[in-house]
């Protein structure tokens, strides 16, 4: 391990090590230490913590500094940020030294290096997180953000939001804000899909309407699939809640059809929905089949008044 420990200015021992070149991961002590950024020729920080750097180190010249207020718990959304991470990374590299810190440089900052290490020499989660621990002993990220890295490897190391896992990892994510504050935050209403129904350039040709009134209710792409005996499940329509449903503000509640009010499900951002073939969907926005239909003739674009 690479250890540069300042008493002078530091009550925390120093702790940063060199992951691949150019490329530095360590814990807040580091970030803070001007002997260390110096002996180090740091250029660029990359802090992933509650709270930015101080004042001290922020207005040192020749740094480029980017901030990622994040808590580290297993339900943070870290995969989100793994783009412009990287990219800050990336950037960093190619015109120096990046130091990429949380509070101890255990989980958080270990998760957007692993992240790093997996893309860019096309590595598994397993193989980076190695490639990494060799470099420093101490890396421990915690579960929920393993699971994100094992999905950013299935997304083949981009954020794919079309991605059903992806999807769902986003909605589970919301419903737990959902849940501690009543209300769903601004962060997760890219979880609200646009209503099919709207004008649209390109409508998609696979739909679900009301069976009563023949409104367009969802499209294809906005089921939520799960298997039931190896096969997708069609006893319940289970769907990303849509602009039409209302349900930004409401924790649970019935579905009805914009325009003849018609039942058509329910929905829970709480309790979720047990689908008939037995699995628990949570969050749940699920469309009955006796109540819509499905159709692939719609040729034209959708005008809905």
């Amino acid at each position: 391990m690479n250890t540069v420990h300042d008493l002078k200015f530091n009550i925390a021992p120093v702790s940063v090590d060199l992951i691949v070149p150019n490329l530095y991961l360590g814990g807040l002590a580091a970030a803070k230490d001007v002997v260390t950024l110096n002996t180090l020729k740091i250029t660029h920080i990359l802090t992933i913590d509650t709270c930015p750097l101080p004042r001290q180190i922020r207005e040192l010249k020749g740094l480029t500094l980017k901030f990622i207020p994040l808590s580290d718990q297993p339900k943070e959304d870290i995969l989100s940020y793994f783009d412009e991470a990287l990219l800050f990374i990336e950037e960093g590299i190619q015109n120096g030294n990046v130091l990429v810190h949380c509070y101890f440089g255990v989980s958080r900052s270990a998760t957007i290096v692993i992240a790093y290490v997996m893309k860019q020499y096309n590595l598994s989660y397993v193989d980076a997180f190695q490639k990494v621990k060799l470099k420093r002993n101490i890396i421990y990220p915690n579960h929920g953000f393993v699971s994100q890295l094992h999905l950013y490897e299935e997304m083949n190391y981009t954020i794919d939001k079309n991605n059903m896992k992806y999807k769902v990892f986003r909605l589970n994510l919301a419903a737990n804000r959902f849940q501690k504050i009543k209300i769903l935050p601004q962060t997760f209403h890219d979880c609200i899909k646009p209503d099919p129904a709207l004008t649209q350039s390109q409508p998609e040709t696979n739909v679900y309407r009301c069976k009563k009134c023949r409104r367009i209710v969802a499209a294809e792409s906005n089921l939520i699939t799960h298997n039931d005996k190896n096969e997708i499940c069609k006893q319940t329509y289970f769907v990303e809640p849509m602009q039409w449903m209302n349900v930004a503000q409401i924790d649970q509640g019935k579905l009805y059809c914009p325009k003849c009010e018609n039942k058509l499900g329910s929905f829970s951002w709480v309790m979720g929905c047990q689908c008939p073939c037995g699995i628990l969907i949570a969050p749940a926005f699920y469309l009955k089949p006796s109540k819509i239909d499905f159709t692939n003739v719609v040729k034209n674009v959708e005008i809905t008044f």
